[in-house]
């Protein structure tokens, strides 16, 4: 919800449009510490989030691991679509599995499998878990392989069978977490297999995760129902063969994520997906104006995206000269849909005040990808440069990335025959410095969004939205602002130089 006095700041500029460099936030008073302010706010309309940042639908920002992460630290990330529709469903699924109660499907091998061979599927679908319960010839659960049992071995030519833990403990079909969790704990056993009258298997428990949920260890994760991680997926425009996948893996959100928002093929598919698919969030977009949001919230958007060019390697201002400067579009979408669905700022977020600022006028979360992109989780090739290890990093309407993907050309509305001279892009490939895992970069944008509720006199969210106003900046203000008059000496984790 946006209050009067920013309603009448930002409709005040007329015809001029406004970024986050063009403004800066009042202090207003406050009688708590900023690390007592609440950060949660909604990713879609069923989705919330612990803190409001997400991750882009890009090849070089997010696939599973980076999502793991965001879920942990209290958001979600957006798994990019210049993948196959089986490939993204896997990655999803991933993320899924990470952390459960009861794994109704687990990973199985068959006893006459060598210990080498397991290892080597284990390797190449990157399962980050171990404990494999293991079946006969007739699907019958005869064991289980834990990192226990290979440990000291020195021959992995052995059969599985010959090394794996034959003397079970077990659950039955009708065992709650709760008693899964005794009966482990009274055992000393990390993995509890649940097994029918036939022998069959019809899930597996794991200590760590049933022990996380049930003591609420971790309560800054973002989870279902069910206590899984929470992963969102783009697709594109009557992509159905993708959506299916993405729907049987049980992905929470569907991002209909495309360069214009405001347009025939979202908005069809959008509406369709509400019939289709009603348990699912939709989040749909890009837009950058008030009709665009207005159509996709009439549509059955749960969120609405916003961002036409902002990003760091989006070019899309320059080639087509279109968009609008990310402040005033999203006061745009925002002041459009109200408060009944949430807005994503994706794209232009360099520092965390930046994020503050996009809240203020209306943003429920922020979509960030340079800012994630050099981190050790992101899927982008690493290259030293110079003594200094750097990441790629490019847009999705770069030349290379739809060149390499299909779900790039799809976004831009390409024609997906086009051969690569022909292709107009309207991003760029760059690289940008490594900066170590993401859960540091992250608690450097939560920590800055604390500080700004603090100064804003605002315990939430809904209160900053409540409580926010802008003065307009200067160029001399801007310069001001930044650190000046001095040679910087060491580089701080939250800013760098522009």
């Amino acid at each position: 919800m946006i209050n009067d006095y920013m309603r009448t700041f930002m409709d005040s500029q007329g015809y001029e449009a406004l970024t986050f460099n063009d403004v800066s936030l009042e202090t207003r008073y406050a009688d708590f510490l900023p690390a007592e302010a609440n950060i949660s706010s909604l990713f879609s309309r069923n989705i919330s989030l612990n803190a409001p940042f997400v991750s882009a639908a890009m090849d070089t920002v997010t696939e599973a691991t980076m999502a793991i992460e965001m879920a942990k630290n209290g958001g979600i990330g957006v798994i990019h679509k210049n993948l196959t529709p089986q490939q993204q469903a896997e990655q999803a699924s991933r993320v899924k599995q990470y952390l459960h109660g009861l794994i109704p499907k687990p990973v199985v091998f068959h006893q006459n499998i060598k210990v080498s061979e397991l290892i080597a599927i284990k390797e190449e679908q990157n399962y980050n878990f171990s404990g494999f319960p293991i079946l006969d010839d007739q699907d019958r659960v005869v064991g289980i392989l834990t990192s226990r049992d290979i440990k000291y071995l020195t021959n992995y030519d052995m059969p599985v069978q010959e090394v794996m833990t034959k003397d079970l403990v077990i659950g039955k079909p009708t065992t709650s977490m709760e008693e899964a969790y005794d009966i482990m704990r009274r055992n000393k056993v990390g993995k509890l297999p649940i097994i029918d009258k036939d022998g069959r298997l019809c899930g597996l428990y794991s200590f760590h995760d049933v022990r996380t949920l049930l003591k609420n260890i971790e309560p800054n994760f973002t989870r279902d129902a069910k206590h899984r991680l929470r992963v969102a997926a783009a697709v594109g425009p009557y992509d159905w063969e993708r959506i299916a996948a993405l729907a049987e893996v049980e992905a929470d959100a569907l991002v209909l994520d495309t360069a214009h928002g405001h347009s025939k093929g979202v908005i069809e598919t959008l509406r369709q997906l509400k019939k289709d698919y009603p348990q699912i969030d939709i989040v749909a977009g890009n837009v950058c104006t008030s009709e665009g949001a207005a159509a996709l919230c009439e549509a059955g958007a749960d969120a609405v995206k916003v961002g036409i060019g902002p990003g760091s390697i989006c070019t899309t201002r320059v080639v087509a000269g279109v968009g609008v400067p990310q402040l005033t579009a999203v006061f745009n979408a925002a002041k459009a849909v109200g408060s009944d669905v949430p807005i994503i700022a994706d794209g232009g977020i360099e520092h965390s005040g930046d994020v503050a600022k996009a809240i203020a006028v209306g943003a429920s979360c922020v979509m960030m990808g340079s800012a994630l992109a050099g981190t050790e989780e992101c899927p982008g090739e690493r290259i030293l440069h110079q003594g200094r290890t750097y990441v790629i990093y490019r847009g999705m309407g770069s030349i290379d990335a739809m060149r390499k993907g299909k779900g790039s050309r799809e976004r831009y509305g390409v024609d997906a025959e086009a051969t690569t001279e022909k292709l107009v892009p309207q991003g760029i490939e760059g690289m940008i410095p490594y900066r170590g895992f993401v859960a540091d970069v992250l608690n450097q944008y939560i920590g800055g969004l604390h500080f700004a509720l603090g100064y804003c006199g605002s315990r939430t969210i809904a209160e900053m939205q409540e409580n926010a106003r802008f003065v307009r900046v200067s160029s001399a203000g801007l310069h001001e602002a930044h650190p000046h008059n001095v040679i910087v000496q060491k580089d701080a984790p939250n800013y760098r130089a522009t």
